[in-house]
């Protein structure tokens, strides 16, 4: 209808619309590729001018007409709710809280598929040719209830929505409060292209035992933990909610990934390109962040103010105000419920980790380090909560980087002994410092803990397990230490002294990176696991520090200087990829996973290390009197010898290991989407460096952003 129509005598008070009829409309729906058998025999609703509404449904083709209309647009919108027999959607639909609106028209667009890998819109639908009008549509623009659709993506060819609103203002169409639709117009036929609801799905393991996956792919959430949810308004939003922040926590789930693009950006000072590898889902089966639309969820609405639930509230932690300024995220899709929590940012978190005094863990057995368990507490019900809404039986994936692995083991392992709750949690952690003691970590045996340390950093041997103390006993000895404290806030606390109770011990499996430099100058690593305390803590083992209780200040301080190992971007992510990458090759070729030269270097570090060892044992036996406690520490010498001899062994064992591809890629070794996702991951430049030895990417200087803060939590 052209403009000069409103002034018809028929658009008068009296009559509103055309009273006309014998016109006709036509549409078909088709996807990217012209093809619209998918959305055969699909039920429509289409409102004209009058009021008067039509029902019928696409023929197999994806066609309709309607003959005999009165003039003036219609317009067209798919509302039928999904009545199919998948579980999930029917799952989805009736949750307790945050069900689902879902569709028809969404069910079958998410069985559908770009027609090019990156998901870009196209404009060769072989379909444009043979229609009057073409409009490339989203769901979202057909359907009354779009919250928890993905944001509308760029288009060229876009529907009119001005229309839709003209004839929302002249009282036409559907009675809905809300605009919803298509508007079509008399005597043509118009194609719509609907998008693929297609998103992108980090791949991760839910099997027990480790694999390289999932040592890149949680390297990389560990270090998004330090993020912002990036939610605009971040509170008391009244209608709607955006993500407009990269890098955020938010604006990856509900943004990127939703829409189908591959985020690579964890970090806002981030210049090298780190891509998780990524399956292709439908929509429903992605990582969720919770839609908010007041209409329907009356949890949702702005008069709660304080009480009102949005999805930073949901998905996002921050205790900032109420003192302990733990941070984390939680999301899930149908196998999966991912938990991050953040590392040491800020002056709380600083003061908390080097209170280093031993409590009650009150939900299991044994004792934790107050600071980090104050921040467990403190986390725990909004997990719980979280869970009690949303766990279906998926697998309870946990990670976390430096005090986040502390927090992230007592979160694990509290959530694990919920009585009747049957949580199958895996853990993963990286640069983790000792979280609790010799009883925790024996109660603690079934929970399935991978955790990652790096060469020289210097945040897994701490605490020492003679620490238990609180701040008021080391602040004048940290105070000394250093007369002009750096700004990475590198205290110590040299007067700590333990005062009773079990050791502080590490729980779980490590796997270490090894660095060797090679004789061309690059670097690499090797992931090991070594079974002695002087590997373990990096080279700075206590039996090499100690002169009885009190550290060596020159061997700390020397360790302190290592602390960019203890950087995710900079460190541990370039490692965890190295580790991807040296894996695929050797899967690939079926040669030996450590070359003859990377034994060779290994070895002889390790022969190094044995040798101070024998030292150290004879300086204390010549120096010690008879009556002193000498013998402890020849103790503890003599099995940290045995012990490395045991490291040797398995690195030798290297030499001859095989892998096989559940190693590298866990659950994901023969799953359909692979290949796929491998294929996608392969694009990218970065990912294909070919090395016998994977060589570890050099960071770059701007990659040293907020995620890598060094704080006390390296120390104490």
């Amino acid at each position: 209808m052209n403009q000069d129509a409103r002034k018809q005598s028929f658009f008068s008070d009296i009559k509103p619309a055309c009273a006309l009829r014998g016109h006709w409309v036509s549409f078909c729906l088709v996807d990217e590729l012209g093809v619209g058998t998918t959305y055969g025999g699909l039920r429509y609703t289409v409102h004209d001018s009058t009021g008067q509404r039509y029902e019928g449904r696409l023929n197999e083709e994806g066609f309709a007409k309607l003959q005999n209309i009165y003039c003036g647009p219609v317009v067209l919108f798919f509302d039928d709710p999904y009545s199919g027999v998948e579980q999930l959607y029917q799952e989805l639909m009736v949750r307790c809280t945050y069900a689902l609106p879902i569709t028809e028209l969404q069910f079958r667009a998410e069985q559908t598929r770009f027609s090019n890998t990156h998901g870009q819109r196209t404009e060769n639908n072989p379909v444009r040719q043979k229609a009057d009008r073409f409009y490339q549509v989203e769901v979202r623009d057909l359907v009354r209830h779009a919250a928890h659709l993905p944001p509308i993506e760029p288009r060229a060819h876009r529907p009119k929505s001005h229309a839709l609103k003209m004839m929302a203002e002249l009282g036409f169409g559907p009675p809905e409060p809300t605009l919803a639709g298509i508007v079509l117009f008399p005597n043509y036929h118009t194609a719509l292209e609907v998008r693929p609801l297609r998103a992108l799905r980090p791949m991760l393991s839910t099997q027990d035992s480790f694999c390289a996956l999932n040592l890149y792919q949680l390297a990389l959430f560990a270090a998004m933990s330090y993020c912002d949810f990036g939610q605009e308004p971040p509170i008391n939003p009244l209608d709607k909610v955006g993500f407009p922040q990269d890098p955020s926590v938010g604006n990856l789930f509900a943004e990127q990934l939703s829409g189908y693009h591959e985020a690579w950006r964890i970090d806002p000072k981030q210049e090298q390109r780190f891509y998780p590898l990524y399956e292709e889902v439908p929509y429903s089966r992605r990582f969720e962040i919770l839609p908010f639309d007041p209409e329907l969820y009356p949890q949702n609405r702005p008069e709660l103010k304080e009480e009102q639930e949005h999805p930073a509230r949901l998905h996002f932690f921050d205790d900032e105000k109420d003192g302990t300024d733990t941070q984390a995220f939680i999301t899930h899709h149908d196998e999966v419920v991912l938990i991050s929590v953040r590392g040491t940012f800020s002056r709380a978190d600083a003061l908390r980790d080097a209170n280093a005094h031993q409590v009650a863990f009150a939900d299991g057995v044994g004792k934790a380090h107050e600071g980090f368990y104050q921040a467990y507490r403190a986390m725990r019900s909004f997990v719980t909560q979280y869970l009690d809404q949303f766990y279906m039986g998926q697998r309870i994936v946990i990670c976390g980087h430096s005090l986040g692995g502390a927090i992230a083991l007592l979160l694990a392992e509290g959530l694990r002994r919920i009585p009747d709750a049957n949580y199958n949690i895996l853990l993963y952690t990286y640069g983790a410092p000792r979280a609790a003691d010799s009883e925790f970590t024996a109660g603690a045996r079934a929970l399935v803990h991978h955790r990652i340390v790096n060469h020289n950093d210097p945040v897994p041997s701490v605490p020492a397990p003679w620490m238990n103390t609180t701040a008021k006993l080391w602040v004048p000895g940290a105070v000394t230490l250093f007369s002009a404290p750096t700004a990475g806030g590198l205290l110590f606390a040299a007067g700590l002294v333990r005062v009773g109770g079990s050791a502080y011990q590490h729980h779980g499996e490590q796997q270490h990176f090894m660095p060797i430099r090679l004789a061309d100058g690059t670097h690499a690593s090797v992931l090991w696991k070594p079974g002695c305390e002087s590997i373990q803590e990096a080279g700075c083992n206590r039996a090499l520090q100690l002169h009885g209780d009190m550290p060596d200040r020159d061997n700390l301080l020397r360790q302190l200087f290592q602390a960019n190992q203890h950087f995710m971007t900079a460190s541990y992510i370039p490692a965890a990829w190295a580790t991807l990458r040296r894996w695929q090759q050797t899967l690939e070729s079926q040669e030996p996973l450590v070359t003859a030269r990377e034994f060779e270097l290994v070895d002889s570090a390790l022969a190094d290390m044995r040798e101070q060892l024998r030292t150290k044992r004879r300086d204390l036996a010549r120096s010690r009197p008879a009556n002193d406690r000498s013998h402890e520490h020849n103790d503890a010498l003599n099995a940290e010898i045995d012990r490395l001899h045991t490291s040797r062994e398995r690195l030798a064992s290297l030499r001859w290991r095989r892998l096989d591809a559940r190693d590298v890629y866990g659950s994901h070794a023969h799953s359909a989407n692979l290949q796929l996702g491998l294929k996608r991951w392969f694009t990218h430049r970065e990912n294909r460096a070919l090395s016998q030895v994977a060589s570890v990417p050099s960071p770059l200087h701007s990659d040293r952003g907020k995620a890598q803060i060094l704080d006390i939590d390296a120390i104490v």
